[in-house]
């Protein structure tokens, strides 16, 4: 009888648990989402590189691509060319590396002065207009920087410092235009 009466304290412990997390996961819900039922299309044109330091090329395509992708994969939006319910379209306007903190050469020839961190900066202004509820329409800049050792080529910024940076970006417009927390 004691070991019959352990399995009931323990079953009824296990079904007042799962009834009080039922509980709370029905209170629970993501309020805020701005996307409605009738917004189906999105066409996100694109994002062409007009900073004045240009020294990725593929800058351009890679984030138009990127923002595309964060949108068709996490969304029901389908991509369109024609009559979008919401509509993004930009530019990158800074592309920028310059030094934070600074280091004396000590086995360098007359002391050299250079920079032991760098930091990248990239801003991305963005056009976004929502047919279906205007209101939400909006002219919004984003920036982003990433502070980085000095140590690293040109190759390394670009295949990894860039990416995070942009990844950064594209979340906040994603936040912006999706979640509006």
């Amino acid at each position: 009888m004691n070991i019959l009466s352990k399995y009931k304290k323990s079953f009824l412990r296990s079904i007042l648990a799962l009834m009080v997390l039922t509980i709370l996961c029905g209170c629970y819900s993501f309020i805020g989402n701005s996307l409605t039922p009738e917004m189906k299309t999105i066409q996100i044109k694109n994002f062409p590189n007009n900073a004045p330091l240009v020294t990725n090329p593929m800058l351009s395509q890679q984030f138009t691509i990127d923002l595309q992708n964060r949108f068709l994969q996490r969304t029901t939006l389908k991509g369109t060319n024609t009559k979008p319910d919401l509509l993004l379209e930009g530019e990158i306007t800074d592309y920028n590396i310059s030094p934070t903190s600074i280091t004396t050469g000590v086995q360098a020839q007359n002391g050299v002065v250079q920079a032991a961190q760098n930091k990248l900066s990239i801003s991305v202004k963005v056009h976004y207009e929502n047919a279906i509820d205007p209101k939400l329409n909006f002219d919004k800049t984003y920036t982003d920087e990433v502070v980085f050792s000095s140590n690293l080529d040109i190759n390394q910024i670009e295949s990894s410092q860039v990416n995070i940076v942009t990844d950064r970006i594209i979340n906040k417009i994603f936040n912006d235009i999706v979640a509006n927390w």
